[in-house]
């Protein structure tokens, strides 16, 4: 499990008003509907953000963190991943009582790309057509947030907390979009060696790769519960809003 049942993201370095928050249902280019969780800042918008959850999809956690970016002034749209195996979440999000174990493996890259696209679709729906978005993952998702940056989406950039790189694969040889990779260093799931290989692979292969090593910090470190991990998480919000102001359009 990538995060508590109970946890819930950190405060961003910066806080405005949050004008819209709340569940809803999208439709990707393939006729899958999926539930997803929007929050919008009640400022102009100039930068976006899709967020791809962990192996929970669209749990709570998630949607709080939508919210945590639009505290930040940066529009969100949260994913779930499972509404191709298990159909649209009932209350609007996924509670701790899913089977992710069971949909998981049914999820395919062209599947999350789809969704992720309908995510931009949506954001730029509500905010503006040239809205530059960035993905920000968590664990699979942030595997995948990695993945996509040699994709075709039409994405600025993109960042992962604590992803895995056997999910990139020979996406990484292709990789060309900016990338943050926020590497917890005493992360059990992956070694930090194979995070450091998959950062010098995207970057010889033309991407500008942000990749920091939180000495010591647990996998899932980004969680407002872990009071001693409190200064990374600030170092991590510091490093993804790096990425969204770098890409705004003013």
């Amino acid at each position: 499990m990538c995060h508590d049942s109970d946890s819930r993201p950190p405060a961003p370095p910066r806080s405005g008003d949050v004008a819209e928050r709340g569940t809803l249902e999208l439709t990707a280019a393939d006729g899958n509907q999926l539930s997803a969780a929007y929050a919008a800042p009640a400022g102009p918008a100039t930068a976006g953000v899709v967020i791809l959850p962990d192996i929970r999809g669209l749990h709570p956690y998630y949607v709080a963190l939508a919210e945590r970016f639009a505290e930040a002034g940066v529009p969100a749209v949260a994913l779930d991943y499972f509404g191709r195996t298990a159909g649209l979440a009932e209350t609007g999000t996924r509670e701790d009582d899913f089977d992710w174990q069971a949909h998981i493996p049914q999820t395919t890259p062209a599947g999350i790309d789809a969704d992720t696209a309908a995510g931009i679709e949506y954001l730029r729906g509500r905010t503006r057509p040239d809205l530059p978005v960035v993905t920000v993952g968590f664990c699979f998702g942030g595997s995948h947030a990695w993945r996509q940056s040699a994709g075709d989406l039409d994405l600025a950039g993109s960042a992962g907390f604590y992803g895995r790189p056997s999910l990139v694969g020979e996406a990484a040889g292709a990789a060309r979009k900016p990338v943050v990779m926020l590497i917890a260093g005493a992360d059990s799931a992956t070694p930090v060696a194979d995070q450091l290989e998959l950062a010098a692979t995207m970057r010889a292969a033309g991407a500008e790769v942000d990749d920091v090593v939180y000495d010591g910090a647990p996998h899932s470190f980004f969680d407002r519960a872990f009071g001693e991990w409190a200064e990374v998480c600030a170092d991590a919000w510091q490093h993804v809003l790096a990425l969204t102001d770098r890409v705004a359009v003013r």
